[in-house]
């Protein structure tokens, strides 16, 4: 069991980030800025992200505590910093694990209307978030002789993971000089899903009226769910142990990836506003939407009460009557298996941010601007501001920015961010235009890659494009 907590903070101290993308927000020089507000101001002709190459984004952290906190050469024994990190995390630390990847990307201006340019593309996602069970993790690892009368809650156990395919289209409108607006519609076709949250009831151990040493373990009230999609089918063939087993995994997440998975809709929308010539104000909303389930269900659900007798917790039992033990709490708490549809709204992502733009240059000496277009600014400074929601409380983090416009074929982006991980977060995009070929990519929490063991994040995000 000790390995069990000792591998759940291990996993915790290499956990990942939520999918803020600070330094790719509202960087109008890429087209993968329209991903994340569809009503950037963009100045593109077309585009084409190489497929496969155009986007790839993970992020790498840690919420709560690190691996130097455990393997630290301090003197301490394993157990003792084991036991202090684990004093240390609560039921709100989280490991998250987000990875996205471009399949491809395209875009191109209306000859119609000349303010309307097109987007679309497919990519890949996946998201898990598991918080941390901590009163269990402490029950488990401490046992509960020094926590009579305490309630272990079932609330503490939370998480979602979801692997997808999503197809998008959207457009972006100049409404106006000082206004532009833009939407994208989504159809996600989910590969696999899990799920369990919102459970309820208590463990509690209290001592009886017989005397010392003579303890009741009690569940009451227990309501605990793991709704699953797309797993069941998996096992069987993992089960079959043939050969082609691997191929045959490979083949159903392809088939669902291309639609034939359980699908949903979404929408993202997103504003530009020019306060005036050098002040701007933008926001978006992404993954507004839901994925319904009804293919390869499987929803178990234990509900009920019961109440064991003894020395020791039910949960370190041992001799003879184990089995008897199992086959009662089986009886008094057992566990369905369902096969009902159910829907999940996903993971929606706010942002926002004011930015002041200054150092503008008189293009008739200088060729500098991507577009060509005079009254471009050379530098940009200003607040963002990023929110997800997620299973027990929102994400949140801020951050502080600076642009440049270093030469008319490199631009750059540097940001320090506030979030739930770190007051350190330093992050830094470049970004290559060498004729109509693009080249970027953006690193995130740099001090801390001096020692990784101390790390509280690690992202990194890359991807070539060909722009006009």
């Amino acid at each position: 069991m000790r390995a069990i907590i000792f591998l759940c903070v291990g996993l915790l101290s290499f956990s990942m980030f939520s999918q803020n993308k600070e330094t790719l927000y509202d960087f109008t020089d890429l087209p993968q800025s329209l991903m994340l507000n569809p009503g950037a101001d963009t100045n593109f002709k077309y585009h084409v992200g190489i497929p496969f190459l155009s986007q790839f984004h993970a992020n790498a952290g840690l919420r709560g505590a690190s691996l130097f906190d455990v393997f630290a050469d301090d003197g301490r024994s394993i157990n003792e910093k084991i036991e202090t990190t684990l004093n240390t995390l609560t039921n709100y630390d989280y490991l998250t694990l987000t990875q996205q990847l471009e399949i491809f990307n395209f875009g191109w201006e209306s000859k119609k209307d000349k303010n309307t340019y097109f987007s679309g593309g497919v990519y890949q996602e996946l998201d898990v978030i598991g918080y941390f069970p901590k009163d269990f993790a402490v029950l488990a690892y401490q046992g509960n002789r020094d926590f009579l009368n305490r309630p272990f809650r079932f609330s503490s156990v939370s998480g979602s993971g979801e692997l997808l395919m999503v197809y998008h289209f959207g457009f972006n409108k100049k409404i106006s000089k000082r206004f532009t607006f833009g939407a994208r519609a989504k159809l996600y076709s989910s590969m696999l899903h899990l799920r369990s949250a919102r459970n309820r009831g208590t463990f509690t151990t209290v001592e009886t009226p017989q005397g010392s040493n003579i303890y009741q373990h009690i569940i009451g009230n227990a309501d605990v769910t793991l709704r699953t999609s797309g797993i069941s089918s998996l096992r069987e063939i993992e089960s079959e142990n043939t050969a082609d087993g691997a191929k045959q995994v490979v083949n159903k997440l392809i088939g669902r990836a291309l639609l034939g998975g359980n699908l949903g809709l979404g929408v993202d929308v997103g504003f530009t506003h020019k306060i005036d010539e050098q002040w701007s104000v933008t926001g978006s909303i992404n993954d507004f939407g839901a994925v319904l389930y009804t293919k390869d269900v499987e929803t178990y659900r234990a509900r009920g009460n019961f109440v064991f007798e003894g020395f020791e917790t039910p949960i370190q039992i041992s001799g003879d009557g184990d089995q008897d033990f199992l086959d009662e709490l089986e009886e008094a708490i057992p566990l369905d298996t369902l096969n009902n549809s159910y829907i999940t709204m996903r993971s929606l992502k706010v942002n926002g941010s004011i930015k002041y733009s200054f150092n503008q240059y008189d293009n008739g000496t200088c060729n500098c601007a991507l577009d060509g277009q005079k009254g471009e600014f050379l530098d940009a400074f200003g607040v963002q501001l990023f929110s997800q929601f997620r299973p027990k409380r929102p994400q949140y983090a801020a951050s502080l920015f600076y642009y440049k416009r270093l030469f008319h074929f490199l631009r750059a982006k540097a940001t320090y961010t506030i979030d739930d991980y770190s007051y350190k977060n330093i992050g830094f995009l470049v970004s290559t235009h060498i004729n109509k070929i693009n080249f970027y990519i953006s690193a995130n929490n740099l001090l801390e890659y001096t020692n990784l063991a101390k790390a509280r994040g690690a992202s990194l995000q890359l991807g070539f494009n060909f722009i006009m």
